[in-house]
């Protein structure tokens, strides 16, 4: 969990509010407030790194709030992410679409909903991590308990970074370079490319170093970041199921 980011869940619902937070809170420390106007006087009295609020709401709705907020210079910059029915999404919140970090469409599966939300919340612990390295070498230094490697890359594409990504596990270490959020070239022993990349999306343990002054001019990736996260995902998962064929034939 990320103890260090705070989020604020605005629902009028008891009963999304209660699934919306016990699924969010072992990703960070949530709070509630049961309407807008609730949510107003919360985030003016405490700083909240997120808010997720319900769109449809009686008094103060989804998007009075996030006026209010944005009004504001104390709390302005708190990323917003609306929930909302197609037909709101379409019809009345396009116009704000530039003023939330996201959007999630009701009705919506909790898992999905959480998912969503929880690489909002990584790029967020990401960057307070980023703001709290050391000055003196200008690196980030993590576990991967901390913040799995999917979770890592995922949130280096969404907050456009440029830097060294060092991955260390036992004596195994792989050096993946981004610009913009995207992978431009990696390194893993003999491996280059999409192929280091793959190798270490199934480790489950180990160190990362963010070296936010590290750039490299090659370029052996040949996918979008979230293509490599992708097709590496699809190969585990084809992996895990020949696995299993092999257990049930033997």
């Amino acid at each position: 969990m990320h103890a260090n980011v705070k989020v604020l869940v605005v629902d009028d619902n008891p009963m999304v509010l209660a699934l919306l937070t016990n699924a969010l809170s072992t990703h960070a420390k949530v709070s509630t407030a049961s309407d807008g106007a609730d949510a107003l006087m919360r985030v003016i009295d405490e700083p909240f790194d997120l808010i997720v609020s319900d769109y449809q709401m009686p008094g103060m709705d989804g998007r009075q709030l996030l006026e209010k907020i944005r009004s504001r210079a104390a709390t302005s910059r708190i990323p917003l992410i609306l929930v909302a029915s197609k037909t709101d999404l379409t019809e009345k919140l396009k116009v704000v679409q530039d003023s939330v970090e996201d959007f999630v469409e009701k009705p919506f599966f909790v898992k999905e909903a959480t998912a969503r939300i929880k690489r909002i919340i990584d790029k967020i612990a990401l960057e307070k991590m980023a703001k709290e390295a050391p000055a003196s070498d200008g690196k980030l230094r993590g576990s991967l308990a901390q913040m799995n490697v999917l979770d890592l890359l995922q949130s280096l594409d969404m907050g456009k970074k440029t830097c060294l990504l060092t991955l260390t596990n036992n004596n195994d270490r792989c050096d993946m370079y981004f610009s913009d959020g995207q992978i431009s070239h990696a390194i893993y022993g003999a491996l280059k490319g999409d192929d280091a990349v793959y190798k270490i999306l199934s480790w489950q343990g180990g160190n990362f170093q963010l070296d936010f002054n590290g750039q490299s001019s090659e370029q052996t990736t040949t996918r979008s970041t979230q293509g490599l996260l992708m097709e590496g995902l699809r190969m585990l998962d084809e992996s895990a199921r020949e696995g299993e064929e092999d257990v049930l034939e033997s």
